[in-house]
């Protein structure tokens, strides 16, 4: 039964967070837009949040089972037979060490890329964390430009970006059948560059101009980084977002409050609705007894 209670636990837990993944994507871009970067960014939280949530003490019902609470006691039947159970958890971890094996090669790729002065700028590392910079930096920025990709990458250290990056790798070798947690990476990783951006010119306000003249002197990754923060994506739509949220400028100081306010209350919500979603503890019902008394 150990196996079975793993694999219900760890279906749950990608239910509850798929369904905060697509609701963080529908509302990372208004909220970036009126609330500010950090917001669009914090919004990232309510995933963990929602799988805290799930994760929590069953709640007592009774009545009727809801949809979700009879879906999973069908998968929890279908997993009573051993050999059902025990296939599908070959199969996950299979799948687990696959991934974890191409994060290493991913990883190995970059640092390779970076002694070879072709990789960077970008902050390598989880907990012991370096600014690696490729061999033309001096070259192909400015010495302005320079401060500011040092300010980028410092911000990166100060917030403690890359273990928030391990968190999601990790999520995603635990979970590398759930799309949505593939899909959610890339969009977290541009979220996260953009808050980045924001708070260097919260630092540095006089230099926005120059800061966007050294985006569009970067150019696409050589090998992308798994573990830690890259100053540059492949593709231009990356570089696109971030430039036009430079353009955009910052929200006022109430529009920010307020926005940090509403994710408050949204990674609260989520929690509160990773708990609803998990089935409920329901009491064995007692078998009716009933004394007939035939004595004459």
């Amino acid at each position: 039964m150990m196996a079975t209670d793993l694999l219900l636990i760890l279906a749950r837990i990608n239910l509850v967070a798929g369904l905060a993944v697509v609701l963080v994507l529908l509302l990372r871009a208004p909220a970036r837009r009126l609330f500010g970067a950090h917001c669009g960014y914090g919004l990232w939280l309510t995933v963990p949040f929602a799988i805290a949530g799930s994760l929590m003490p069953p709640h007592v019902a009774a009545g009727r089972a809801s949809l979700l609470e009879t879906i999973l006691n069908q998968l929890k039947a279908w997993l009573g037979a051993d050999s059902h159970a025990q296939a599908l958890m070959v199969l996950w971890l299979i799948g687990l060490i696959a991934s974890a094996a191409f994060v290493i090669w991913r990883q190995a790729r970059f640092l390779s890329a970076a002694k070879a002065g072709l990789a960077g700028p970008a902050v390598v590392g989880v907990i012991g964390t370096r600014v690696v910079a490729p061999a033309d930096i001096a070259q192909r920025f400015t010495p302005e430009e320079r401060r500011l990709v040092r300010a980028h990458e410092r911000a990166h250290m100060d917030r403690l970006d890359a273990r928030y990056n391990a968190a999601a790798v990790l999520a995603r070798c635990a979970g590398w059948f759930n799309p949505l947690l593939h899909l959610a990476a890339p969009a977290m990783r541009l979220d996260q560059e953009i808050a980045c951006d924001a708070t260097v010119m919260e630092r540095l306000p006089s230099m926005r101009r120059s800061y966007a003249e050294a985006l569009l002197r970067s150019s696409g990754a050589v090998a992308d980084l798994p573990l830690g923060c890259q100053w540059t994506a492949r593709g231009a739509h990356p570089l696109e977002t971030r430039l036009n949220a430079l353009v955009n400028g910052a929200p006022t100081a109430e529009r920010r409050d307020f926005g940090s306010a509403l994710l408050l209350i949204l990674c609260a919500t989520a929690f509160a609705g990773g708990w609803a979603l998990e089935p409920p503890y329901r009491a064995p019902v007692a078998p009716m007894v009933i004394y007939i008394d035939l004595t004459p």
